[in-house]
């Protein structure tokens, strides 16, 4: 009877140490668990490798010859790189007062006069406009003209004519050395 008598003493101590520490164990792996399931969640989030990789870019512009341009791709967009004539440069100055939908001068969208650098997706539906390549239609204004819907821009890549709102936008960019360029 004197050990039930101890026993019985005792159940109620052992009985609540027992219980906080099936508590705090089971607290511990319900913790480990969210931890576990929220870890790869919030990863996914993060951008890929392949991502971060096109998140810049660097090009050497020394190939290219004044009055050429080309295009390159940033982030899957074409990026219009054109070393402008002594005669486009002076054409986009004196637009500086004309009457633009979307007014920018000249100077805010260059940092170099003779480098005009644009992403080339018009601002209406998303076409790629002509007037990269020799021959291509360059429309009204000598600039870029898309097909498509008949938008025209000049040599700034400011919208003139055509359903377009906007002007052709200018990606962060900086010059690196005088022959090359990093975007983004």
């Amino acid at each position: 009877m004197a050990d039930q008598a101890s026993h019985a003493h005792a159940a109620p101590v052992d009985g609540k140490s027992r219980r906080d520490f099936l508590l705090i164990a089971s607290s511990a792996v319900g913790a480990v668990g969210v931890v576990s399931a929220i870890v790869p969640f919030v990863d996914s989030m993060s951008p890929a490798a392949d991502t971060l990789a096109m998140a810049s870019t660097e090009v050497d512009i020394s190939s290219i010859q004044v009055g050429q341009s080309v295009t390159v791709a940033w982030r899957g967009k074409p990026i219009f790189i054109r070393r402008r004539t002594a005669a486009e440069i002076e054409q986009a100055a004196k637009d500086d007062g004309a009457e633009l939908r979307d007014k920018q001068t000249d100077a805010s969208r260059v940092q170099k006069a003779e480098w005009l650098i644009l992403i080339g997706v018009c601002t209406h539906l998303g076409c790629v406009p002509g007037g990269q390549k020799p021959g291509d239609d360059r429309g009204e204004f000598n600039g870029w003209k898309c097909a498509c819907h008949g938008s025209q821009y000049d040599t700034s890549g400011r919208i003139r004519k055509g359903p377009a709102p906007k002007n052709l936008e200018v990606p962060p960019y900086a010059f690196l050395t005088d022959t090359s360029i990093r975007i983004g």
